[in-house]
């Protein structure tokens, strides 16, 4: 049993919702008949929910740092139209028109980043002033019409890996790509391995060492097989691309960096971490700029697979990213919370909707179970946490790094073990 749950990096109910995420593609492919696992629906679901997913990387940040921003949709719609503008009637070329993009997020971020960190205005308020006046906005530059963007915009929203090298009936450059996930999957848990080893903490049997790099590995090439061997002209998609490489950014930005660790620090305890030399201010304000500029992102990626920018864009989008996050095991009081878990819960709610749509269920109904499985997510979170278990997913990073020798800690201990170490010799809390 030991070795069981070294396996999964501690405590199995971590994994809580990586479960959740697999049963729901084998019930879904059952129910199906074989239509979920697809080359072609793998592809759709990806260009169809990345911009979803990009926007949780932004908002999990945003809800760790103990805040909410309601203006994510808005700010992608305002975004998506202002390029498309600048690329039709401007003549700029497309990747001028992504640097625009990218600057007015930046622009609005600092708008609402400096009420809220420099003002002291609620996230909430700002964000839902922002909400409504980037919609306005959106349809007053935009005068409520679709504006078409060129096909080589298209690209980011709609393209895919190019066909290189020999013809071997399979695209390259996903094989390419999916071996090198699976060595640097081996890589980590060698490294991990060797140093426990060099620190004296126990280390896992080799035999769960190599199961655990064998399930991981298999599940990478058994995606990389149904990407490679889609239709012709497709292979993995390049929304799924920047959204990898978002998530080894944000990932490492969270765990491994200074700031990072003092985004956990002010979620976890705001007046604490500014006694320990954590200037909260400068983070809150870097949280709200960094949501707007992923929010712009994510609006042009929409925009580039929809081939125009119209009024309704966007609409919603701020509520499923929000989703996302909770459900991925982030905790309403901030301070806890991980950028893997926030990918893995809105992959959940992107399989549940995928599936039910293949089902021919309604619109109607798919809301109601969307709704009824983030309730029960985050109610069985909050149950663990207050009998002083592990979240679902909070320790997920670190659980790929294998077991700990030491004794398990409170969700919110644990998971707030990252604050704690940010301000050095210093106690956080």
């Amino acid at each position: 049993m030991n070795s069981l749950k070294k396996l999964f990096g501690g405590n199995t109910r971590q994994f809580g919702m990586i479960f959740a995420l697999i049963a729901l593609v084998i019930f879904f492919q059952w129910q199906t008949g074989g239509k979920t696992l697809t080359s072609a629906n793998m592809m759709n679901l990806f260009n169809g929910n990345s911009y979803i997913l990009i926007l949780a990387i932004g908002m999990v940040l945003v809800i760790i740092a103990g805040h909410i921003d309601l203006s994510v949709g808005s700010i992608a719609a305002f975004a998506g139209i202002v390029v498309a503008i600048a690329m039709r009637d401007w003549g700029i070329p497309w990747y001028m028109g992504i640097l625009v993009g990218l600057g007015l997020g930046a622009l609005i971020g600092i708008w609402q980043g400096f009420w809220v960190a420099y003002v002291g205005i609620p996230a909430f308020i700002v964000t839902l002033a922002g909400m409504l006046l980037f919609r306005g906005a959106n349809q007053f530059v935009g005068k409520s019409n679709t504006v078409p963007v060129p096909q080589e915009f298209q690209y980011i929203g709609s393209g895919y890996l190019p066909e290189v090298g020999p013809v071997t009936g399979y695209n390259n450059l996903t094989l390419l790509l999916g071996f090198l996930l699976v060595g640097v999957v081996i890589y980590n848990e060698l490294k991990n391995r060797k140093r426990l080893e060099r620190v004296g903490a126990e280390t896992p049997e080799m035999w769960v060492s190599v199961l655990k790099i064998a399930l991981v590995s298999a599940a990478i090439l058994y995606a990389t097989y149904l990407f490679a061997t889609g239709r012709p002209g497709t292979s993995f998609p390049i929304p799924g691309l920047i959204l990898g490489v978002l998530v080894i950014i944000y990932g490492f930005i969270s765990n491994k960096t200074i700031a990072g660790r003092h985004v956990y620090a002010v979620g976890g305890n705001r007046h604490a971490a500014e006694l320990s030399g954590v200037k909260s201010r400068r983070i809150n304000f870097l949280v709200m700029m960094n949501m707007s500029i992923l929010a712009s992102l994510a609006g042009m990626i929409f925009v580039g697979r929809s081939t125009a920018s119209g009024p309704f864009d966007g609409v919603g989008w701020e509520l499923d990213a929000i989703a996302a996050v909770f459900i991925g095991g982030a905790a309403v009081t901030g301070g806890v919370g991980t950028v893997v878990g926030s990918i893995i819960g809105g992959l959940v709610m992107a399989v549940l909707n995928n599936g039910l749509q293949l089902l021919g269920i309604g619109a109607d109904m798919t809301q109601i179970i969307k709704g009824l499985v983030l309730l029960v997510a985050v109610a069985f979170d909050v149950y663990n946490k207050s009998q002083g278990k592990p979240s679902i997913t909070g320790l997920l990073a670190r659980g790929f790094g294998g077991g700990r020798n030491k004794p398990e800690a409170p969700a919110d201990a644990e998971e707030n073990l990252a604050a704690r170490e940010a301000v050095g010799t210093k106690q956080v809390l």
